[in-house]
């Protein structure tokens, strides 16, 4: 498996996320980080597919009340 493979896929986890959270009506990331009292640099982070950990993508999952399962389908 090549590294553009894997950057690809957690690009397509990162776009993921950020569209979850226009989904729930927030323009911005911040605002979304903030409602949710989280670290604005670290969600930042999140939505575009820095490294992140499990622990930190189960928090975001939890946050949009949707299961691991459910994100992973596609």
């Amino acid at each position: 498996m090549s590294s553009q493979e894997n950057d690809n896929r957690i690009l397509l986890i990162a776009s993921k996320i950020k569209q979850l959270r226009k989904e729930k009506g927030f323009s911005s990331y911040e605002d979304f980080a903030v409602e949710n009292n989280l670290d604005r640099k670290q969600y930042w982070r999140v939505e575009n597919g820095e490294n992140i950990t499990l622990k930190t993508l189960l928090k975001v999952l939890d946050l949009h009340k949707i299961s691991i399962n459910e994100f992973f389908k596609d």
